[in-house]
């Protein structure tokens, strides 16, 4: 069975339950669930509203992604859900999970596994600030 058991970007609102039961495997010791969620300041602006947008290889980029961190880490499973178009405070905006035979290598994947998904994969955030102020943030950020 293929260790990457979820990948997508949806303009769906995200299911945590969805992504960690993708990732449950007998074989692993440790299982660890990031979250990323729409805060209400960005550098200490207030914000009030986001929109992510992806590029047409987000996928397969994001698969490319995840095929490293599978390759680089004994991982028994993992999992990657990005959200896409208008997002509120407090929505989810990413699920990332993996499981591994020993915590460490969770942990150490899973970490690999967010920050090589915001710093590669080809989606940005439009941000709008309290004062009017807008901001595009995108993959190497």
């Amino acid at each position: 069975m293929d260790v990457i058991r979820l990948l997508a970007i949806r303009d769906t609102p995200l299911s945590v339950d969805e992504v960690l039961a993708a990732v449950g495997d007998h074989a692993a010791g440790g299982t660890t669930l990031f979250v990323g969620t729409v805060r209400e300041q960005d550098q200490g602006k207030p914000v009030t509203r986001l929109s992510y947008s992806a590029h047409p290889t987000a996928e397969a980029e994001l698969r490319a992604v995840a095929e490293k961190v599978a390759a680089d880490f004994p991982v028994t499973a993992l999992a990657a859900v990005h959200r896409v178009g208008d997002l509120g405070l407090g929505d989810i905006a990413v699920v990332v999970a993996v499981a591994a035979p020993h915590r460490d290598e969770a942990f150490r994947a899973s970490r690999r596994l967010i920050d090589d998904l915001k710093a590669q994969v080809p989606i940005w955030k439009h941000q709008e600030f309290t004062d009017g102020a807008t901001e595009w943030v995108g993959a190497g950020e």
